[in-house]
């Protein structure tokens, strides 16, 4: 193990990661609102927000697959040292899955739930160079009217949200910036 794993988590855990969670779930409850964060300084080439949804969501029993350029010796040992989660190969075996989305793509392969079990999906945890309040309009629970958000496409999102209840969930982060965007979002083009 690197010895760069050992830092970058959360400096004050109980607060930061309380403060950390609370954002992700507001994000998750409220798809295209950007929440910021902090906390967490992960290997690049992980962002801030995508190490604090690590810290936050993964542990010993959420497999975690590493997409492309994210798929490193340094990521890999910085997750196991502070979450315990064990890194994947096999996108099916994912709980979690990390990159941009180029790797993470095309989306088959992820775990998207069963009829009887739909919570057992893979949430998709995508890099991007920017994330803006603007762009597909997104309409659903949680959405007041309509907001909209900068995708990286939008066939994709529309594909995933017609498998409701199944599907893939998404933590779309940039900098220390993250939006969510749950399998239940409706995803026109801006």
């Amino acid at each position: 193990m690197e010895a760069a794993a050992l830092g970058g988590g959360f400096g004050d855990a109980p607060v930061d990661s309380a403060r950390a969670f609370r954002a992700v779930m507001r994000a998750m409850a409220r798809p295209g609102t950007v929440e910021a964060v902090a906390g967490a300084a992960p290997p690049a080439p992980m962002s801030v927000a995508a190490g604090v949804a690590v810290l936050v969501l993964c542990d010993p029993g959420t497999p975690v697959h590493l997409a492309g350029g994210h798929d490193t010796r340094g990521l890999r040992d910085w997750i196991g040292f502070h979450t315990g989660a064990p890194v994947v190969a096999e996108r099916g075996a994912a709980m979690f899955a990390l990159g941009r989305w180029e790797a993470l793509s095309p989306l088959d392969g992820y775990a998207v739930g069963e009829p009887e079990f739909p919570d057992r999906s893979a949430t998709l945890i995508v890099e991007m160079d920017r994330l803006e309040p603007y762009g597909a309009r997104l309409t659903g629970p949680g959405i007041k009217g309509g907001a909209a958000l900068s995708l990286p496409e939008v066939a994709a999102f529309q594909g995933n949200a017609a498998r409701f209840p199944l599907g893939l969930d998404f933590l779309l982060c940039c900098g220390d910036r993250l939006a969510g965007l749950p399998r239940s979002s409706h995803v026109e083009a801006g």
